[in-house]
């Protein structure tokens, strides 16, 4: 029997403030939790299983993974895993691979055609299966990422939402290890010996500009221990008053304004599409027009 060590202890702990800052598990919902065979999926349905266990809230979990017929991926892992700890599961068939492989000419990424052809499934799954959340394993280094991401090549400070409800108002996603440093869920996986699946059997290509953005945070860690945790701190501590954007604060009257955010913003669609795009084209987005400021500068 696995012995709670310190680091499932504080993995739990921030597991459970993150379900409750954001309210991600409601009474009676069923979970979706998205097991791709990595580190952190299997992290997040192990804390999920033992949250479930402890809470008074009641919920479901299903477990569900996309065999999209890779070369080589090792089919029986994840099924034989999943009936040793007895969680409910679905593994979905469906051969993308060779639809992008059809589609996508030799020497281009597949992650685009890839990413939308997985977002279309999981929904359908999700749908299928009456499932009111899709759980992703993203953690609190995926988020500061995908922040510096926006701000660097987009020019809109703008991260991953712990939680999205969709505009339909037919499914939500939740990030339950929002607070979660991916070194704390490295080393649980490894506390765990989780049966690890590689992530590069599709052949996809990395994406250079979130390497690097991680080998910033990374050069920057040695001369500031806690950047991360600053980072992470920052998200939830915006002064609007002190950014440059007139629909978050009336700089005439000097009062906050409630921002409305466009429709589109709350599309599932969209957020499963960027989260599965591993592709450079992802964050290419040319520059950005800011036409008072520009003024100004030029």
């Amino acid at each position: 029997m696995f012995v709670e060590t310190k680091t499932k202890t504080k993995l739990l702990k921030k597991m459970g403030r993150a379900i409750a800052d954001f309210k991600m598990i409601e009474e009676g919902d069923k979970i979706m939790v998205c097991l791709s065979g990595g580190k952190d999926s299997y992290t997040m349905l192990d804390l999920l299983l033992d949250v479930q266990r402890r809470s008074p809230v009641n919920f479901e979990i299903l477990a569900v993974n996309l065999d999209q017929k890779q070369p080589d991926f090792p089919e029986h892992v994840l099924p034989e895993y999943l009936e040793s700890i007895g969680v409910d599961y679905r593994i979905v068939e469906e051969d993308t691979y060779s639809i992008v492989k059809t589609h996508i000419p030799e020497g281009k990424t597949f992650c685009s055609l890839c990413s939308r052809l997985r977002r279309g499934i999981l929904y359908s799954t999700a749908i299928k299966e009456g499932c009111t959340k899709v759980a992703l394993g993203h953690h609190a280094d995926d988020i500061i990422a995908t922040f510096l991401l926006n701000l660097f090549y987009v020019g809109q400070l703008k991260a991953m939402p712990p939680i999205l409800r969709s505009d339909a108002g037919t499914n939500t996603v939740i990030r339950p290890l929002a607070y979660a440093s991916e070194a704390e869920i490295a080393a649980y996986a490894e506390e765990r010996q989780f049966p690890i699946i590689p992530c590069n059997l599709c052949g996809s290509q990395p994406n250079l500009k979130r390497a690097r953005v991680k080998r910033l945070v990374n050069e920057l860690e040695k001369e500031v221990p806690f950047i991360r945790s600053s980072i992470l701190t920052a998200l939830s501590n915006v002064t609007g008053s002190h950014l440059l954007d007139t629909k978050l604060y009336d700089f005439e009257n000097f009062e906050p304004l409630i921002k409305q955010i466009p429709r589109g913003h709350g599309s599932i669609e969209k957020e499963l599409d960027a989260v599965f795009d591993h592709s450079e084209e992802h964050f290419a987005g040319g520059r950005v027009q800011l036409p008072v400021v520009e003024s100004l500068i030029n």
